[in-house]
């Protein structure tokens, strides 16, 4: 779906009502959609060929925080249906011998502090980070991340002058402790609670730019109708990671799935069919930049 700027900021309301909804606090609650078998997933690898078991019988539960374009096909969990980390969590699935995925839309910074409960695997285009790894448990990581620079169209922001900018960021992500240790803009970066509300502030003309995973603000860039464009990106050799529940007793079989589709291919597969055509472009083509 493409948005003009007044259909992206309707888009928003509605978004931002689901992601209150699914907001998870201590207490774990969230909003959650038990999807019937795996939407326009394709599966690969043989069926049942790891052992889990997964907190409801049957069943794959997976968190994560919407929306995200490309890696999660929908706004909302009962719309998903399709995108690189559901497809992901589609594919375990399969190799677990389960026939259905749950999705459960919750809190970024919950989810990465290690505070949601109730689920067998989360995927929000994670970070792995030495202070997440004292509250979170990783998976294998499945992704290659960069940070990249998402500003209106017809912006002159360069890799020169960004620091003199006004720079969004969301809480919780990397991208809070990279603009202040690394970038070091003149006036601190602008914190937003989630993605939705951070694309808005800078076609809105609230922040100048805002700096985020390359892979995240490709997809929102070309949902803006033109209006938004990722100028550049930030080397950091950052990697995704899912989280699993402390102690989860199936955190071995589903690593062991989750290299068997990087070796097999699966994941590419995945990269090809979801993250090029929803984001609209390669996150490899972006230029790269140098913090001056």
């Amino acid at each position: 779906m493409r948005y003009s700027k007044q259909g992206l900021i309707a888009a928003v309301a509605t978004t931002s009502a689901f992601a209150l909804v699914g907001c998870s606090d201590s207490s774990g609650g969230t909003d959650e959609q038990a999807a019937a078998g795996y939407g326009d997933c394709q599966v690969y690898g043989e069926k049942g060929s790891i052992s889990l078991t997964p907190v409801t019988e049957g069943v794959l539960t997976v968190q994560t925080n919407l929306p995200s374009p490309g890696w999660w096909k929908g706004t909302s969990p009962e719309s998903i249906d399709g995108g690189y980390e559901y497809c992901l969590a589609a594919n375990i699935a399969h190799r677990a011998g389960l026939d259905e995925v749950r999705v459960q839309n919750v809190s970024f910074d919950a989810l990465v502090a290690g505070q949601t409960k109730d689920y067998d695997i989360a995927m929000a285009q994670i970070s792995v980070t030495p202070e997440r790894k004292e509250v979170v448990t990783f998976s294998a990581p499945y992704f290659d991340s960069n940070i990249g620079v998402l500003a209106p169209a017809d912006s002159d922001i360069t890799a020169d002058n960004i620091a003199s900018k006004t720079v969004g960021v969301q809480v919780g992500t990397t991208a809070v402790t990279w603009a202040d240790e690394t970038l070091k803009p003149k006036v601190a970066a602008k914190p937003f609670q989630d993605t939705t509300t951070l694309v808005t502030a800078v076609q809105s003309g609230l922040t100048d730019a805002a700096v985020m995973d390359t892979a995240i603000i490709l997809g929102f860039a070309k949902n803006s109708d033109g209006a938004l464009k990722v100028v550049g990106q930030f080397e950091t050799g950052e990697k995704y990671a899912a989280i699993y529940p402390k102690g989860s007793s199936g955190a071995a079989a589903m690593d062991e799935a989750i290299t068997a589709m990087k070796e097999d291919g699966t994941l590419d597969k995945l990269s090809k069919t979801w993250l090029g055509p929803e984001l609209g472009g390669d996150p490899a083509a972006v230029p790269v930049w140098t913090v001056g």
